[in-house]
C-alpha cells in the first residue's frame, strides 16, 4: 500500500467524523502517511484539496527524496504554517501527543476554527497492516530469531549479561537489521524476576535461568520476541514455571483470530495461569500491537472492548515473576488471520538446556 493510499483512507475516516481535515503532529504517524523518516515534521491533511508536509530547512533535501508526491513548506514555525491551512469548520488534532503549549499556540492562530481531538485516528488505521508492512515485520522477526539461535550455540556461562546482550545485538546487525527494536532485556538468575531488567555485569552461571527479550528493526518495523532457557540442567521448579507460561501463551495465542474479542485472549491466558496456580505471579500486560512502534494499538487487556481484525500484528507474552528467585517469559510476534494465527517469531518454545 502506498502512502497516498493510506492518506486516502484517512480522508475517508475524516469525512465519517465530520471533520475538515487533520493536523498530524505525531512523528510516527507522519512517517506512516508520507514515508518521511526525519525527526521534525508535520502534515496537514484536508478533506478537500492536497496535503501539505511541513518541516524545517535541515530536511529540505530529505523530504524532496522521500515525499516526491506531497507539497512541502519549509520553515521553523510548523504550527503557524499549519494554521494558515486550517481556515474553516472543525479540524482534528492528535491531542494524545500534541503539547498543551502547542494546542494553545494553534488555538490562538486559527480564529473560529473548531479544534477537536480525534481519539488516535491514525493509530487505528495503522492496526491493520498491508503487505509491505507484513513483509518488513516478517524479515525483522526472521533476523531476530536467527540471531538468537546463533547466540545460544554458546559459550554463554562465564560471560556477563551486558556482554551477551551486545553480542546478540551485533548478530542482528550482521544479519541485516537497520537497528535494534528496543534496548535488549537480558537477565540471568534472580534478575529474571524483573520484567524489564537492564543487563549488568552479573556473570551467567550454570543452573541459572536466562531470559532474553529482544528484537530487530527492518524498514522501520519492529520485531519483539522473548525466550527463557536454562544454563545447564533445569530443575523441577524451572520446568514447572516454564510449562505454565507456555500453556498460558498457547491458550491466549489461539484466540488471536479475526473477529474475536481482544479481551478473550487475555481471559484465556489468565485462566490458564490460574489453573496452574501461578496467576498472582503474572504482573505485566499480556501483549500489544507492534509495527512502526514497538508498543502500539491494540493492547491485549480485559478492558479492551474491540475485536481483532485480520492482518493485525500483536505480541503474546505471558510471564511468571517470583522476586528473589527468578522468572520466565515467552513472547512471540503474531499475525492475526481468519484462521489460526501465524507466529512470525518461529524459534522453538521448548525449554532449552544450554551447555
Amino acid at each position: 500500500m502506498t502512502a497516498a493510499t493510506r492518506r486516502a483512507a484517512l480522508v475517508e475516516a475524516l469525512v465519517a467524523e465530520g471533520l475538515e481535515g487533520l493536523f498530524v503532529t505525531t512523528l510516527v504517524n507522519v512517517r506512516y502517511l508520507t514515508g518521511f523518516t526525519g525527526s521534525n515534521g508535520a502534515l496537514v491533511v484536508p478533506v478537500e484539496g492536497d496535503p501539505v508536509f511541513l518541516t524545517d530547512g535541515r530536511y529540505r533535501d530529505q523530504a524532496a527524496a522521500e515525499l516526491p508526491d506531497v507539497d512541502h513548506l519549509i520553515g521553523r514555525d510548523l504550527i503557524g504554517t499549519a494554521a494558515t491551512r486550517m481556515t474553516s469548520g472543525a479540524w482534528g488534532l492528535e491531542t494524545h501527543t500534541l503539547s498543551v503549549d502547542g494546542y494553545d499556540q494553534l488555538a490562538d492562530k486559527v480564529g473560529d476554527v473548531d479544534l477537536m481531538g480525534t481519539d488516535r485516528l491514525v493509530e487505528r488505521l495503522r492496526e491493520v497492516k498491508d503487505a509491505d508492512e507484513i513483509d518488513a515485520l516478517t524479515r525483522a522477526c526472521d533476523i531476530s530469531t536467527r540471531a538468537l539461535e546463533q547466540l545460544l550455540e554458546g559459550p554463554l556461562v562465564g560471560r556477563t549479561e551486558r556482554d551477551v546482550a551486545r553480542d546478540l545485538e551485533n548478530r542482528m546487525f550482521a544479519l541485516g537489521a537497520e537497528a535494534i527494536a528496543f534496548e535488549t532485556i537480558l537477565a540471568t538468575g534472580d534478575h529474571t524476576a524483573v520484567p524489564h531488567h537492564h543487563p549488568t555485569d552479573r556473570v551467567l552461571a550454570t543452573g541459572d535461568l536466562l531470559k532474553i527479550d529482544f528484537g530487530a528493526r527492518v524498514d522501520g518495523y519492529h520485531a519483539d520476541c522473548t525466550r527463557t532457557v536454562v544454563l545447564g540442567r533445569a530443575d523441577d521448579w524451572q520446568r514447572e514455571v516454564h510449562a505454565a507460561v507456555r500453556a498460558s501463551q498457547a491458550a491466549g495465542l489461539d484466540l488471536l483470530r479475526d473477529g474475536v474479542d481482544v479481551s478473550a485472549s487475555d481471559a484465556a491466558a489468565r485462566a490458564s495461569l490460574e489453573a496452574s496456580g501461578w496467576l498472582d505471579a503474572f504482573t505485566t500486560g499480556l501483549g500489544h500491537g507492534v509495527g512502526l512502534e514497538i508498543h502500539e494499538d491494540p493492547f491485549i487487556a480485559s478492558s479492551h472492548a474491540g475485536k481483532l481484525s485480520s492482518r493485525t500484528v500483536l505480541t503474546m507474552e505471558p510471564g511468571i515473576y517470583v522476586p528473589g528467585r527468578g522468572g520466565v517469559r515467552i513472547e512471540d510476534t503474531v499475525l492475526v488471520t481468519a484462521g489460526a494465527p501465524e507466529v512470525l517469531t518461529t524459534m522453538t518454545k521448548d525449554l532449552l538446556e544450554i551447555g
